[in-house]
């Protein structure tokens, strides 16, 4: 058996690899980017196939500077896939996955509110009703596309997906089980006959066998091989959901330690032992030592989506200036941001592009700048966006300290935004938490491959991932900067309340006009 531990994230907008020694020396890494379906607002769909060319592609370059005979196993996580992908009885795609950021499943959401006991909901699952869950987004595909619904025997999520193809064998892991909400027994780690029966969901649309993240689940096989380069016979890991892998990799591990996730979306995690279950939150098995550690968050739908969604829309000068001098555009939007004082000179806006999880839970809610004049340049309003996404990570770790879970230490931010030293100095300051994060940047991929070594024995225990990891210096908050966001971060908060019924009217109207 060869000793290189090779792990693969499925991400919503990037997949990436790397591939590590036991030592925790990386040997490579790789990634692949592609898109997201959005064929209507608040809808967004990917099709599977997409995510497993990427993840192929990322392990054929990763095995291209290796040998395929080294590598020990492969563990695989992935996004939120949401409903999961729908498979025929072929085990063939019947439509697209229905991600986390799909928004549609309104009408299911009041369905349940209506006719489910949602206080024995919560005490079976942990969990509250909203359209980001897949549950009520496989309702959804029942209920609106009943031809599809007919074919569909299987659902699966993106990492199980991915492992069926390389192996053969299906199975989900816990936190895909438990994120999949509705369902999912939190505390006897099992599929609720009683909550499918009053969600009217037949349980033999989900996988029979639930297991640990670090369970293998099977060998590559000859296809697998065939599609991936990898050794036939080589290990395959369960893997789980992207966000607790994230926390993982950042090296915690225990009850306390929390880590603020900030790719594409916002998960601010905490680790406990089933004491910080709440409505507001979101929870599932940890995919550490999943029948005794729960992960449990709260967070945006957008953080590193709006400095996205501001490059590539209003920020065109900074890509070809960009490319002229062999540089990141982020970084030059970041110098120009610099400059501007922290408020923006009375400029506030709020993240909710893609509505909003936890703690406000309202699909229907909407971006916006609030105090624009004419002095306002581009520079004040991408700031304010940073700003924005740091507000929200204030409010997921208020609503955290609001319910008595177990906050302790520093807080550690991992993902896409960790790259911007100005994001995280406005993210101390707006906080008032001390905040580090990780360098290399490499994330759950790592997690994964620390699975690995612990499945094939390789790697001792848990422990092994602080050596494996440093950290950027602390990041202290600022007090006059503090002083400052808090008058802001009152009015933030002020906001969303004041502007809710309009985002509502709005959200109506749209969808009137594209039916």
């Amino acid at each position: 058996m060869g000793e290189l531990l090779l792990g693969i994230d499925v991400g919503t907008q990037v997949t990436k690899g790397v591939l590590v020694r036991p030592t925790g020396e990386v040997v490579a890494q790789a990634n692949r980017e592609y898109g997201v379906l959005h064929p209507q607002p608040l809808w967004a769909e990917q099709w599977p196939d997409v995510w497993l060319e990427a993840a192929c592609g990322v392990i054929r370059e990763l095995l291209a500077r290796s040998d395929p005979e080294g590598v020990a196993g492969v563990c695989i996580s992935g996004l939120y896939g949401g409903s999961g992908v729908p498979l025929d009885d072929h085990m063939r795609p019947v439509r697209p996955c229905l991600i986390w950021m799909d928004r549609r499943a309104t009408a299911e959401v009041r369905w349940i509110v209506d006719n489910v006991d949602l206080d024995r909901l919560f005490a079976v699952t942990g969990n509250w009703v909203d359209s980001y869950y897949g549950y009520t987004k496989i309702l959804w595909i029942k209920n609106n596309e009943p031809d599809n619904w007919r074919r569909i025997k299987l659902f699966l999520p993106p990492n199980a997906y991915i492992v069926h193809r390389l192996t053969g064998e299906v199975a989900i892991d816990h936190s895909s089980a438990g994120n999949l909400g509705g369902l999912y027994d939190i505390r006897r780690h099992a599929w609720s006959e009683e909550m499918a029966d009053l969600l009217e969901i037949p349980l033999e649309v989900l996988p029979e066998r639930i297991v640990a993240s670090a369970e293998v689940v099977g060998e590559v096989s000859r296809e697998g091989a065939r599609l991936s380069g990898l050794r036939p016979g080589t290990p395959v890991l369960a893997g789980g959901i992207d966000a607790p892998m994230e926390t993982l990799a950042a090296g915690a591990f225990a009850r306390g330690d929390n880590v603020a996730m900030m790719g594409t979306s916002t998960c601010w995690g905490i680790i406990h032992r089933g004491e910080g279950f709440a409505r507001e939150l979101v929870s599932m098995p940890h995919v550490l030592d999943p029948g005794e550690l729960y992960y449990t968050w709260a967070g945006s739908a957008t953080s590193g989506a709006l400095a996205r969604w501001f490059r590539d829309q209003l920020g065109r000068d900074e890509i070809s200036r960009a490319q002229e001098e062999n540089r990141d555009p982020y970084s030059l939007l970041d110098e120009e941001a610099s400059d501007i004082p922290p408020g923006c000179e009375g400029l506030l806006a709020l993240p909710y592009f893609m509505g909003e999880r936890a703690p406000l839970w309202d699909p229907e809610a909407r971006g916006a700048f609030v105090g624009l004049t004419l002095s306002h340049t581009r520079a004040h309003l991408f700031r304010a966006l940073l700003e924005a996404a740091a507000f929200s990570l204030r409010h997921a770790i208020e609503a955290g300290m609001e319910v008595g879970l177990p906050i302790s230490g520093e807080t550690v931010v991992v993902g896409g935004v960790a790259k911007s030293p100005l994001w995280l100095r406005i993210i101390a300051d707006i906080t008032g938490r001390p905040i580090k994060a990780l360098r290399g940047g490499i994330g759950a991929p790592l997690a994964d491959a620390l699975l690995v070594g612990l499945a094939t024995g390789l790697v001792e225990g848990p422990r092994a991932m602080r050596r494996w990891i440093s950290y950027t210096d602390p990041i202290l908050p600022d007090p006059g900067r503090k002083g400052i966001y808090d008058g802001y971060y009152r009015l933030y908060r002020r906001l969303y309340p004041a502007l809710a019924e309009i985002f509502h009217e709005l959200s109506r109207l749209s969808q009137e006009n594209t039916r």
